[in-house]
């Protein structure tokens, strides 16, 4: 191949290729995730909870920490929990 104003065809088409074949290696994984849920529902797990906990566990522990304080903070705001207890 040659280049074509400057651009070299064969590097593009190089490019081009990988990212295909990187679709593809993605659209498989994707199916593969899909069938792992499919089986953890069939086996009685909730999968959007399994997706809640996915999603905490990529989280830092301090940005977890705050947002679960701010979550039952506000749930605790509009009576939707009980206040936290003092120590005595």
């Amino acid at each position: 191949m040659s280049d074509v104003g400057g651009v070299s065809s064969a590097q593009l088409k190089s490019f081009i290729e990988r990212i295909e074949r990187l679709e593809d290696e993605k659209a498989a994984v994707g199916e593969q995730i899909r069938e792992v849920f499919a089986e953890a529902k069939g086996t009685g797990f909730d999968i959007k909870i399994i997706r809640q906990v996915l999603k905490i566990r990529k989280m830092e522990t301090q940005e977890r920490l705050e947002q679960e304080e701010l979550l039952d903070l506000y749930l605790t705001a509009l009576g939707m929990t009980a206040p936290l207890q003092e120590a005595a």
